[in-house]
């Protein structure tokens, strides 16, 4: 199903009732009144020359929910002054888009250029968003979609390459508090709120305008007195959950900034991190694997307890379940920031792979293998073979690489924790090695 609004009536006239969700009733009028996006509509951004020359490209809105992409999109309508005809692509098929194709080739005989905005743009199957490209490409409309999700992974290259990203922000508190007070100034009063409560309804919108006017309206009813503090108003309202998809970019974005927080030795930051997955409802048993994951990769053998510990967290997590089970989870990932950091583990088994696939065809040396029988041992198997355990020092010097294959080094442990002393090890067999075997 399309509508159709000219730059002259942005709006039917039927919706202009009272009964409208507050967030509609306060749709600003001039892209003046938008909050929150200064930096997308710059005067030397590709959005704001575009606006300076009066003629827009397509264009793709990208940006968390309440950020105002619905609304820029007919306020951008309105100031280039040509109708805009909106889809959603949750309730359109193709005969909604060929409807609306229909529209803009009729408004084209007259001369305008109509924007076709498809809101949700990224729900469109692959077929359906080809199906946009001929007419974004012959002229007939210029696409303006919104997306929540990241346009990389949630659109074809193709109709991406025909259309200009323009990243909108999810809002700041000064941009929520600028709506907070517009709706106030829409009912003619303040809400009878503490300046704690007030702060604490502006947070509890998380950057979401639209679901802060949602929270104004339950609370525009009530009266003067009792003023609400922080505990009464939790009462009234249902703590939101935060936007997070467990199988888009959200997921990958949070386990992304817990990893590198653990790395980079940020015990504090790797600790918020982690509490925010667990808040969005992020399965604990996932978030158990990354940690044994990142003991292996970014620690290692600068503190061999790191894996035991990992392992121990999430077996600890299976045993207890949520929310016990979770306390396991978050000291594993403070030990894991504070120790020592290593990935000479990760560097050294990539290196002995690819040196694994080159030479994949290289018997071990005779003199290291078993010889069970008569043929093997007349072939050499096991010959001159040094047991370490009777050498001095329990070293032979033996090579164990194949023969005619070089001695290559993988391993380069760090100065960091217990490696500091494997290195020192592995320098004094590598000397003795030099004078008991004259190699390398």
């Amino acid at each position: 199903m399309s509508d159709l609004f000219d730059e002259q009536e942005t709006e039917p006239a039927a919706s202009a009732g009272a009964d409208r969700p507050l967030a509609d009733r306060l749709r600003p009028d001039r892209l003046a009144d938008l909050v929150g996006q200064e930096e997308a509509l710059r005067p030397d951004s590709p959005l704001g020359r575009m606006l300076a020359a009066k003629r827009l490209g397509s264009l793709i809105l990208w940006g968390p929910p309440g950020c105002g992409k619905t609304t820029l999109a007919r306020l951008l309508a309105k100031e280039v002054g040509e109708p805009l005809i909106a889809l959603s692509a949750v309730m359109s098929g193709v005969a909604e888009v060929r409807k609306a194709f229909e529209q803009a080739r009729k408004l084209r005989v007259g001369g305008r250029r109509a924007i076709l905005f498809i809101d949700e743009i990224h729900r469109f199957n692959r077929a359906q968003q080809d199906g946009l490209l001929h007419e974004v490409e012959d002229g007939t409309v210029t696409l303006i979609g919104a997306t929540t999700e990241n346009p990389s992974f949630a659109l074809v290259a193709a109709l991406l390459s025909r259309c200009h990203v323009v990243v909108l922000e999810r809002l700041d508190e000064a941009a929520l508090t600028k709506l907070l007070a517009r709706a106030e100034a829409h009912f003619g009063h303040l809400l009878p709120l503490t300046d704690a409560a007030r702060q604490r309804l502006v947070e509890l919108a998380d950057g979401d305008g639209r679901y802060l006017l949602n929270m104004v309206e339950t609370l525009a009813d009530l009266p003067n007195a009792p003023t609400l503090d922080v505990e009464g108003l939790a009462v009234l309202l249902q703590r939101r959950l935060p936007v997070y998809d467990k199988a888009q970019e959200g997921h990958y974005n949070l386990i992304s900034a817990l990893h590198k927080s653990v790395r980079g030795s940020d015990p504090d930051a790797a600790l918020y991190w982690l509490c925010r997955m667990l808040e969005a409802g992020e399965d604990p048993r996932y978030i158990a694997r990354r940690l044994i994951r990142m003991a292996s990769e970014d620690i290692g053998l600068a503190d061999p307890q790191a894996l035991p510990l990992a392992i121990a967290a999430a077996e600890s997590y299976e045993r207890l379940g949520s929310p016990e089970g979770e306390l396991a989870l978050a000291q594993c990932t403070l030990h894991l920031a504070a120790a020592p950091k290593s990935n000479a583990t990760y560097v050294a088994f990539g290196a002995a792979a690819r040196a694994a696939r080159e030479h994949g065809s290289l018997m071990p040396p005779a003199h290291i293998l078993n010889a069970p029988t008569k043929l093997m041992k007349a072939l050499g198997y096991g010959k001159d073979y040094a047991y370490d355990h009777d050498a001095p020092e329990r070293f032979s010097g033996q090579s164990y690489f194949p023969d005619g294959m070089a001695r290559l080094r993988f391993y380069a442990p760090t100065g960091e924790g217990a490696e500091a002393r494997i290195r020192e090890r592995l320098e004094k067999l590598a000397a003795l090695r030099r004078e008991r075997s004259g190699g390398d």
